[in-house]
């Protein structure tokens, strides 16, 4: 076998994603209100989750950082929308959203998250895409299924992306995946399947930037 051959072929697309993520990675703003925005000038995919759900950690696996996502945000700002600049010049930007069914959280502040996802949502002509992160030891939740409905309400296209996929037995993650999958197709017929991840073993970070790229291009 000559070396042509041994090699691996990667697809454009993931080639363009692995330059990207691993360039120009910025925080630029948390936004706790809609006139805190940035400028809607270039694709947005929002990330949502529990909390605990290990978000951060994926978004860092996703940028190939340590931790991107834990030193850009600080505890004041875990209500509010936290935008990073991919690419110089940027290319497009990722929205970390607020975790959501913490059992602690006051009634109000989970009312003002809802007002600002839901009109962030309904509103933002540059989200291709919302990625629903499911952690693969508690599969969908009630609260999940809220966040599905008000997305499916606001007609934005999300996909369901499973964490944590390494915490639990291959045999374990297949089923969490079947029913997730099950769920996600009650929401559509065509419904594509889920992305199943793990941020420590890497697991799936490479779909997860392809399908981003293939988000943005469209």
């Amino acid at each position: 076998m000559n070396m042509d051959e041994a090699q691996p072929t990667i697809h454009p697309l993931l080639q363009e994603a692995n330059r990207l993520f691993s360039g120009s990675v910025t925080f630029l703003k948390s936004a706790p209100a809609l006139e805190f925005l940035p400028p809607p000038s270039v694709p947005e995919i929002a990330f949502a989750g529990r909390s605990n759900v290990g978000k951060s950690s994926l978004l860092n696996a996703l940028v190939g950082r340590r931790a991107i996502a834990r030193t850009s945000v600080t505890p004041g700002r875990t209500q509010e929308l936290n935008f990073f600049d991919i690419g110089d010049p940027v290319r497009f930007r990722v929205v970390d959203m607020p975790g959501y069914g913490y059992a602690k959280a006051p009634k109000d502040v989970v009312k003002k998250w809802r007002f600002l996802i839901n009109d962030y949502l309904r509103g933002r002509a540059v989200l291709k895409r919302t990625l629903v992160l499911i952690d693969s030891r508690h599969g969908i939740k009630e609260v999940d299924l809220d966040v599905m409905k008000m997305l499916d309400e606001a007609a934005v296209s999300y996909r369901l992306v499973l964490t944590k996929a390494d915490k639990i037995k291959a045999s374990e993650l297949e089923k969490v995946a079947d029913a997730t999958r099950a769920e996600a197709r009650k929401h559509a017929a065509a419904f594509p399947d889920v992305i199943i991840t793990s941020s420590e073993k890497r697991m799936g970070i490479d779909e997860l930037r392809g399908f981003v790229m293939d988000s943005i291009s469209e």
